[in-house]
C-alpha cells in the first residue's frame, strides 16, 4: 500500500510528512523545497489484539505498545503543486507522474489562509484555503482527462468496429493509475454512458469519466494543517460546511513532529493518536520546550483530543478505503518459529475471504489451501468467508 501525501507549495506538507515517518527531509519556508519525491513509512494504528491472549505481541515490521498495534504502510511526499500543474506548470508533471501508484491521497492544506495558490505567504486569514481542495480536484481531473483523452478517438473506433468492450480495454489502459475494469464499468452504468458506441461520448462525458475514475482509484483526505495558529479553527469550521463530499481532519504536524522527536528523545512518553502525553525527564527540558509541550497540551491536545496526524492516516487506510488488519495465528500457538508472538499483520482491501488472507501471506499457502479457523472463536470457517477487522486466523495448507 502507498499512500501520497499531497498539495501546494508551503503548507507544512513536508513537516506532516516527516511527523508521520519522522524521515529526515528538507522543511523549508519556501515554494518547491520538495524537489524529488520524499519517501517513508508511517504506521496506521490498530487496537492490539495480543492482549485478547493475555501475552504481547513481537512485531516483525512496526511496533506494540500493549495497547495498539502500529502497522507499517508506504509514504510519498511529492513536490508542491500550483494551479495548471496538469499543463506541466510549477513541477506539475513530475509531481502527477510520482502518484500513479497510490492507493489514496492525503491532501495537506494551510487551514489558517497564509500561503496563497502559489504557495507563497501573505498575511494570516487572507487566503480561503477552501479554494486549494477546489484547484488540486481540478487539477487530478485534467490529469486523468489528459491520459484518457490521449489516442482516445482511434481506440474508441477500435473498440466498436471490434466489438470489444470498453471498460475491459480503459481498464487496461488505465491499470498504471490503480484503475481496473470493474471501475470502469462501475463508470459507465452509473454516468449512463452507451458501451456500444463509445465513439459517440462527448467531450463533457469523457471528462465526467475522469472524474469518477479520478475519484475512485484516488479517494482523498484533507489534513486541516495548522490548525493551531489564527483563523485555522474557524475556516476548518467553514471547510467542513462547504465540502460536506470530504473527509476533513483538523490537525497540526508541527504539534505532533515536536511529540514525536521528544518522545524519541525520551523526555516524554507519547503514543501517536493519544489525547496527552506524560513528562519522562522535566528537569532535562529548557524553558522553551517547556513552553512548547504546554502549548500543545492547550491548544491542541485538549481541544481537538490529538494532532490530527495519526487520526488523518488511519481514516485514510480504514475509513478511506475500508481496509481490515488481519493476523495469521494458531489455535494452539501464536508464536512463530522463533518465538515471536503474533508477529506479522497484514492490511487487507473490504471484502477479503480467508483464501485471499492465505494468498496474501504467500501463493503456495493460497494454492494449498484446505480451512481456515478463526483463533478468537477457534471455529472453523471456509474459502469464501469474509474476513472482519482485527482478526486472528490460522490457515490449514497442503503446502
Amino acid at each position: 500500500m502507498q499512500i501520497g501525501v499531497v498539495g501546494k507549495a508551503n503548507v507544512g506538507k513536508s513537516t506532516f510528512f516527516k511527523a508521520l515517518t519522522l524521515a529526515n527531509i528538507e522543511i523549508a519556508n519556501y515554494p518547491f523545497a520538495t524537489i524529488e519525491p520524499n519517501k517513508g513509512v508511517g504506521f496506521v494504528k490498530v487496537e492490539a489484539v495480543c492482549k485478547e491472549f493475555g501475552t504481547r505481541c513481537n512485531p516483525r515490521e512496526g511496533y506494540c505498545t500493549g495497547e495498539y498495534r502500529f502497522v507499517p504502510v508506504e509514504v510519498i511526499d511529492v513536490a508542491g503543486l500550483v494551479p495548471g500543474a496538469h499543463e506541466g506548470k510549477g513541477m506539475g508533471n513530475q509531481f502527477l507522474d510520482d502518484l500513479r501508484q497510490a492507493d489514496c491521497l492525503i491532501h495537506v492544506i494551510d487551514a489558517s489562509g497564509s500561503t496563497n495558490e502559489k504557495g507563497e505567504p501573505v498575511e494570516v486569514g487572507s487566503y480561503d484555503p477552501g479554494k486549494d481542495i477546489e484547484f488540486l480536484d481540478v487539477e487530478l481531473d485534467m490529469w486523468f482527462f489528459g491520459i484518457l483523452k490521449k489516442g482516445w478517438e482511434k481506440l474508441a473506433r477500435q473498440i466498436q468496429q471490434e466489438q470489444r468492450e470498453p471498460h475491459v480495454v480503459l481498464g487496461k489502459q488505465l491499470t498504471g493509475l490503480g484503475v481496473d475494469e470493474d471501475m470502469v464499468k462501475e463508470a459507465i452504468k452509473k454516468l449512463g454512458l452507451d458501451p456500444q458506441k463509445p465513439a459517440q461520448w462527448t467531450e463533457e462525458q469523457m471528462r465526467e469519466l475522469a472524474s469518477y475514475l479520478r475519484k475512485k482509484s484516488k479517494p482523498m483526505i484533507i489534513a486541516a494543517n495548522k490548525i493551531d495558529t489564527k483563523h485555522g479553527n474557524s475556516n476548518f469550521e467553514k471547510l467542513k460546511e462547504k465540502f460536506p463530499e470530504h473527509l476533513i481532519v483538523p490537525c497540526s504536524a508541527e504539534s505532533e513532529l515536536a511529540l514525536k522527536e521528544a518522545s524519541k528523545a525520551g523526555l516524554i512518553e507519547y503514543v501517536p493518536g493519544d489525547f496527552d502525553f506524560s513528562t519522562l525527564q522535566e528537569a532535562e527540558l529548557s524553558d522553551k520546550q517547556t513552553a512548547a509541550l504546554n502549548f500543545i497540551k492547550d491548544n491542541i491536545l485538549e481541544k481537538f483530543k490529538n494532532t490530527g496526524v495519526q487520526e488523518t492516516i488511519d481514516m485514510a487506510v480504514f475509513d478511506l478505503l475500508g481496509y481490515i488488519a488481519v493476523f495469521p495465528g494458531g489455535v494452539n500457538k501464536l508464536t512463530d518459529q522463533h518465538g515471536n508472538v503474533l508477529p506479522d499483520c497484514f492490511l487487507l482491501p473490504p471484502k477479503s475471504s480467508a483464501l485471499d488472507f492465505a494468498y496474501k501471506i504467500h501463493s503456495d499457502i493460497g494454492k494449498g489451501f484446505v480451512k481456515a479457523i478463526d483463533v478468537k472463536s477457534k471455529m472453523v470457517i471456509g474459502k469464501e468467508h469474509k474476513l472482519k477487522h482485527r482478526d486472528v486466523v490460522e490457515i490449514m495448507s497442503k503446502n
